[in-house]
């Protein structure tokens, strides 16, 4: 039996169908020729307007007032001037054209490795995003990992720097532990030693991955702009709405700050610092102590025994600096006092009908550094641990205006008073600590996954029930150590007060821990008024 020819329109639609693509094809090709110039200035003003709107929501909002009268007085001169209008017109476009231009990013990775990194992730997120009962998975062994991927970005060594993962609807993002287990994949296949930020989309499935770039370290200790009540801690990236302008090695710049606010408006008018030893808590103190000695006094008791506060005593507005354990039971007993006596004084003014007076209401802080190490010391002499003396400033202090701040170690927190672990509301952490270790201190994990190394000085606040924040404590180290550099001495020697009394030569040549002894007891039996 012959076969029959197929008809023409068979035989030759395949050849017609790839004519007519190439002629689409063609056709497209030089539409974008003709209309790139188009395209290029709507991609510019795309980009510059998303660009203000995220300077716009960025600015304070104690800003954004003179911000708009600045605006308005350009527009009304730029309406005055002659051709203004079409100048700002031709500058807009141009600056457009350059913003929205075609700008291929700069890959020094190979090419090849990139799609085997994508592909390799991919396939370990596989038993994870899928499951036996899904007709179409999206993740599955063998798939194609550009369904699920999308923005990657990568840095000059071929590693992940921007990623997200479009993931199946059915996952638990819901739960801490599935969530976790899929942050640990992706730090582990992208990378160890950076700091990444993973952000989830629940209602449209996706997750976002990004590595933070490090904090600077080059912000030392300053006269910083704040009110009365108010103490920088340290600088941080993203979650603030508050910028301060600083002195950043040799450059002025405004940084986000985390400002801690104290006194008797304040929700959390106690600090607790946690740390590994070198991890920057003793500079963070001596930062808070420098701060608090422009508006209130100063009391300082030193568990380590180090003279890390040596620069402080003497100094006007400093009570004591206490190193040993009579010194630090004499100074807490004389600060339980004054906070009482502060107190009756206030109460007894409001009754009748008069003003506080002035000595109860300058700032008293409390600085105490590593306290549990007086704790085994007074069990071993059979005294009463300091940290008991610490209950009534810690529970009426806001009112007396009174600030305690508690710093020690990780593995020390356990002997710290019960007291002192319920009222220090604003806690930070610093050094290299695991999730776990962050949220047992602060009571939140951390948005971002630590890393095993950091510098002094680098860690995580949070003030109350607020987001867990990036810290990087301003470089504020003891003045007379040797390995401190000269630019960073004479940075603290500047923000130190005057001393209140001159010191002889055999008074100079006492030891610390005597002199607060000496300060202390003399307090306790004879107060001295505070200074006004």
């Amino acid at each position: 039996m012959a076969r029959r020819p197929l008809p023409r329109i068979l035989s030759s639609g395949s050849a017609q169908i790839a004519r007519g693509r190439e002629l689409a094809r063609s056709a497209a090709d030089s539409a974008t020729d003709v209309f790139q110039p188009l395209i290029t200035v709507s991609r510019g003003l795309r980009l510059l307007t998303a660009g203000g709107r995220q300077k716009w929501a960025a600015t304070p909002k104690d800003r954004r007032g003179p911000a708009l009268f600045l605006a308005a007085a350009c527009v009304l001169v730029v309406v005055l001037l002659p051709y203004g209008p079409l100048l700002v017109l031709i500058s807009v476009m141009a600056a457009a054209g350059w913003k929205g231009r075609d700008r291929a990013p700069a890959r020094t990775g190979s090419d090849g490795a990139e799609p085997r990194r994508l592909q390799a992730l991919y396939e370990a997120l596989v038993p994870y995003f899928s499951v036996p009962e899904d007709p179409r998975p999206l993740f599955v062994h063998g798939g194609t990992w550009s369904k699920a991927f999308s923005g990657q970005e990568f840095d000059s060594t071929g590693r992940l720097t921007r990623l997200r993962v479009t993931y199946p609807p059915y996952f638990t993002d819901g739960e801490p532990a599935a969530r976790a287990r899929i942050e640990h994949l992706l730090q582990a296949k992208s990378g160890r030693g950076r700091e990444y930020l993973f952000d989830w989309d629940e209602e449209a499935n996706q997750l976002s991955m990004s590595v933070l770039p490090a904090l600077s370290t080059s912000i030392a200790a300053q006269r910083f702009v704040t009110v009365p009540g108010e103490t920088v801690l340290g600088f941080t990236d993203t979650g603030v709405q508050r910028t301060v302008p600083v002195l950043a090695g040799t450059e002025r710049c405004d940084a986000p700050a985390v400002v801690w606010r104290t006194g008797p408006r304040s929700t959390e008018p106690h600090l607790l610092v946690a740390g590994h030893p070198g991890s920057g808590a003793t500079s963070l103190l001596r930062s808070i102590a420098l701060q608090a000695l422009q508006h209130g006094e100063v009391l300082v008791v030193e568990g380590s025994g180090t003279g890390e506060f040596a620069c402080l005593p003497g100094r006007t507005g400093v009570l004591a600096v206490e190193c040993g354990l009579a010194g630090a039971l004499a100074g807490l007993e004389w600060a339980a006092q004054e906070t009482e006596r502060r107190l009756i004084a206030a109460n007894r003014a409001r009754q009748a009908g008069h003003p506080p007076p002035d000595d109860t209401r300058r700032p008293l802080w409390i600085l105490l550094d590593r306290p549990s190490v007086f704790g085994h010391l007074a069990a071993a002499d059979g005294r009463p641990d300091p940290q008991q003396l610490l209950e009534v400033p810690l529970r009426h202090g806001r009112a007396a205006h009174v600030t305690v701040v508690v710093a020690d170690q990780l593995d020390s927190l356990d002997s710290l008073s019960e007291a002192v672990r319920t009222h220090t509301r604003a806690r930070v952490v610093l050094g290299p600590a695991t999730s776990a270790q962050v949220e047992t201190v602060l009571g939140a994990p951390p948005h971002t996954t630590p890393t095993p190394h950091v510098p002094p000085g680098r860690g995580y606040a949070r003030l109350g029930a607020g987001p867990v924040l990036r810290l990087q404590v301003p470089a504020t180290p003891d003045p007379y150590d040797s390995a401190t550099s000269e630019a960073h001495r004479r940075a603290v020697l500047e923000l130190l007060p005057e001393p209140h009394h001159t010191l002889d030569e055999t008074t100079a040549a006492l030891p610390v821990q005597e002199h607060g002894q000496e300060r202390a007891a003399d307090r306790v039996t004879d107060p001295v008024p505070a200074e006004g």
